[in-house]
């Protein structure tokens, strides 16, 4: 059998606990977003189950000492949809959930992109797309070298793949078979010009992987479980890194941001759109909350 880390047993109970924090949080990224005035919408609430369960379930963390030496590494490549990261971080207790609503104000600790040097907690700093892809791959590589026993997660979007940077760290990591890497793709299928396979297609996006010397792993984004499974999975394997590929929604759980790429790179434009999407959420999170109770 292979030795696989000990990422713990999803109960179900634990399962409506997560489920019910996404949709905490995904509500909490609307209101930073309505009130910062600029921003994306549609990556952050399609990433809400998968940094949830990352920050509440899979990750080795601790938010009072965010710079513990053994703490997983996890970098954000796709910066523009930090405040999804934000948000969790601020419910798992890196800093208060007040300071959210600082979101992209000059000064702020939160900015429209991850500042490693502003904020604890957060490990690199990430703008132009691609940059997290050769970042994690020498974060893994120096871990593998001295035998460290974190494990190196990296969100990217589907978008920054059409960056040749991200197929030059595929290379690497393959070559140097970092199983102690994974890395997790929103594949929601839109970027800020329309929809990716129109823009330039990425299919068959599994096969370039695997040509890649990656295992790769395909699952639904807001299935907490199968991303729980998936991120276990990737623990097991000794030969070479992991792509685990997210489908997701962009504008997960507001019906009229859902699927539309104009979301990418838009935020409510007041407080009636806000408390739209906001109940239709609370509606949701209703549904959650009876299952949990």
């Amino acid at each position: 059998m292979p030795k696989t880390r000990n990422i713990l047993t999803l109960t179900d109970k634990k399962l409506l606990a997560l489920e019910k924090k996404a949709n905490e949080i995904r509500q909490d990224v609307l209101r930073m977003l309505e009130h910062a005035g600029s921003g994306h919408s549609a990556g952050p609430l399609g990433l809400a189950d998968i940094f949830t369960a990352l920050y509440f379930h899979i990750l080795k963390h601790d938010p009072k000492k965010p710079n513990w030496k053994e703490r997983d590494r996890l970098l954000l490549s796709c910066g523009h949809v930090v405040p999804i990261r934000y948000a969790t971080m601020a419910h798992a207790g890196y800093f208060p959930k007040s300071e959210l609503m600082t979101l992209r104000q000059f000064g702020s600790r939160l900015q429209g992109h991850p500042e490693i040097t502003r904020l604890p907690g957060l490990e690199n700093t990430s703008g132009p797309l691609g940059d997290g892809s050769p970042q994690s791959a020498g974060m893994a590589y120096v871990a593998k070298m001295n035998k460290l026993p974190w494990h190196t997660y990296c969100v990217m979007s589907d978008g920054e793949l059409e960056a040749g940077i991200t197929w030059e760290a595929a290379m690497f990591a393959g070559k140097n078979n970092l199983h102690n890497l994974t890395w997790i793709i929103d594949r929601n299928n839109i970027q800020i010009d329309g929809y990716t396979e129109d823009i330039m297609p990425l299919e068959p996006l599994a096969d370039k992987f695997a040509a890649f010397n990656f295992h790769v792993i395909e699952i639904d984004g807001h299935n907490i479980r199968e991303f729980v499974d998936a991120c276990r999975y990737a623990q097991s394997i000794f030969e070479s890194p992991t792509v685990i590929i997210a489908h997701t929604t962009p504008g997960k759980g507001v019906g009229f941001m859902e699927f539309d790429p104009v979301w990418h790179g838009k935020t409510p434009k007041d407080k009636t759109e806000l408390n739209k999407a906001l109940k239709e959420l609370r509606t949701l999170g209703g549904k959650i909350e009876s299952e949990v109770e």
